[in-house]
């Protein structure tokens, strides 16, 4: 039976890979988002009373 010390398992090139890969997607889909919160169009609460006035 082999007994594995707690300093002999690393995660290694694959598990390196993994979390970089997660990283970029994140860095993607954040940038993403900020360019779709910038389409968003906030009425301001003077547009919203000159419509009601109407």
């Amino acid at each position: 039976m082999t007994t594995l010390v707690a300093g002999d398992v690393s995660p290694g090139l694959l598990g390196f890979v993994v979390v970089a890969l997660i990283g970029v997607a994140l860095y993607i889909l954040i940038k993403s988002m900020n360019k779709q919160m910038t389409k968003i169009q906030v009425p301001r609460a003077a547009d919203i009373d000159d419509k009601k006035a109407e």
